[in-house]
């Protein structure tokens, strides 16, 4: 064994699978609504939605506003969390319009 792989404790084996710690998140969570979904899918999904110009009222940052593409905007979302937030919000919004709506 070398200095780099990790020393089998009394009773297991280096390739057993450690249980994971209490009070972590499980790998599936069936009940967030955002699991799974990219920031991409978010986006798409808004523009297609509200449209772009709608988009920008809702959440007024340029790359909304201002020649806005899908490309411009993740790379924009991707480094400022509070505009992410926001969108996930959004999101989060439409989806329960879109619930609400299908149910009328």
């Amino acid at each position: 064994m070398n200095a780099t792989e990790p020393t089998p404790t009394p009773g297991s084996s280096a390739t057993e699978a450690q249980p994971s710690a209490p009070g972590t998140t499980p790998t599936r969570q069936p009940r967030n609504p955002l699991h799974g979904v990219t920031l991409e899918a978010m986006v798409v999904a808004l523009a297609d939605y509200f449209g772009w110009e709608e988009l920008g009222r809702q959440i007024p940052i340029r790359c909304f506003q201002i020649d806005p593409s899908v490309g411009s905007s993740l790379k924009f979302l991707r480094k400022t969390p509070w505009a992410r937030e926001k969108v996930e919000s959004l999101y989060l919004f439409m989806l329960r319009d879109q619930r609400r709506n299908a149910r009328d």
